[in-house]
């Protein structure tokens, strides 16, 4: 059986008596083509199947309609929840307005030539910085280049000079450290993300705030910093409980993490919320959504600060795609604050 032959822009145009940059034009809506004309090729298109490639349309309309990710190197990237959901989320919107994702992986220090490259090359329309740092030297980097970029978290205080999108941490983190102080706890640990990052860094600030407040002194035996998966979780847990004073609550910076919490307490003998209270950030990772619940049908399991990654995908990728439209508008920014739930792993301190 015989197959039908792709058509192409070049065949379209000879079907219409018409040149291929008209043809191109008048697809990719451009205004000076007219009305009739327009119509007459956008028929003939649908009837005879054309399909656009993708570098005839970036050709036509000056843009690559891709999206660059260009994200750190690290053992657990590409199996992390975390990034898989934020990018689930953005990949819904790009695909929405008819772009895709080019994602590199590099360490930090060979990001700047990354982004050099894709500049140049013309590869991209705009990239997402993650993971940014507290004065994160990418921005500078960004900005001299004109590319248009969106940050997802914060750099500095006020973002005044670039597109960001982030979650109010530092409140998050000092609502969920003042709830356990107000239940009559004082030992309280801190399993915090890399404080590297700026996100962990203003969770740290929220805690510590909450602590000075309330007249507790900071204990740094209490406090971890390391990526967030689950043998974190569990290994931290297990040095916190072989303290001289061990901790009676335990916030924690990411569900993974939390899940290393929670076994570690069982193979100690002891229940999360019954004798030891604990606090997670819920990123509301799509793998967890009907699983890791508490017995209770309507309560969840682990009381939380709560805020979606995908939803932050989501954001972060409309706010790219604004930018990209409008380029010399002035930077947008959005900070979104996280819900507070009360779930099952919270309780007054157990007396000793």
């Amino acid at each position: 059986m015989a197959t039908r032959k792709a058509m192409n822009l070049k065949m379209l145009s000879e079907a219409l008596g018409l040149s291929q940059t008209t043809v191109s034009r008048a697809l990719n809506g451009f205004p000076e083509v007219a009305e009739k004309t327009r119509a007459r090729v956008v028929e003939a298109a649908e009837r005879l199947n054309y399909r656009p490639s993708p570098s005839a349309a970036s050709l036509a309309t000056g843009k690559s309609r891709m999206i660059g990710h260009v994200v750190s190197l690290s053992e657990h990237i590409m199996i992390n929840p975390h990034f898989a959901d934020f990018i689930a989320g953005a990949g819904e919107i790009y695909a929405q307005s008819g772009y895709d994702i080019l994602l590199r992986l590099a360490p930090l220090e060979e990001q700047e030539r990354i982004y050099l490259n894709l500049a140049e090359d013309q590869r991209v329309d705009g990239v997402v910085v993650h993971g940014p740092l507290t004065g994160d030297s990418r921005i500078g980097i960004l900005n001299a280049l004109g590319m248009p970029f969106v940050v997802h978290g914060r750099c500095d205080e006020e973002g005044a000079d670039y597109c960001w999108m982030d979650v109010n941490n530092r409140r998050a983190f000092h609502r969920a450290t003042k709830f356990l102080l107000d239940l009559g706890h004082e030992r309280i640990a801190l399993i915090n993300g890399l404080e590297t990052m700026n996100f962990a860094e203003r969770r740290r600030q929220g805690y510590e705030a909450a602590l000075a407040e309330a007249g507790v002194a900071l204990d740094e035996r209490l406090l971890h910093s390391a990526d967030m998966v689950e043998p974190y979780g569990y290994q931290a847990t297990r040095a916190l409980m072989e303290l001289d004073e061990p901790p009676t609550a335990i916030l924690v910076a990411s569900v993974l993490p939390a899940m290393g919490v929670t076994r570690a307490l069982v193979d100690l003998g002891l229940r999360a919320g019954e004798d030891v209270s604990v606090i997670a950030f819920d990123d509301c990772l799509s793998f967890l959504q009907s699983g890791y619940k508490g017995s209770a049908p309507d309560i969840p399991y682990f009381t939380a600060v709560r805020s979606s990654i995908r939803e932050a995908g989501k954001r972060v990728a409309q706010l790219l795609l604004e930018r990209i439209e409008t380029p010399d508008g002035p930077p947008l920014s959005e900070l979104w604050e996280a819900d507070f739930v009360i779930g099952q792993t919270t309780a007054l301190p157990r007396r000793r």
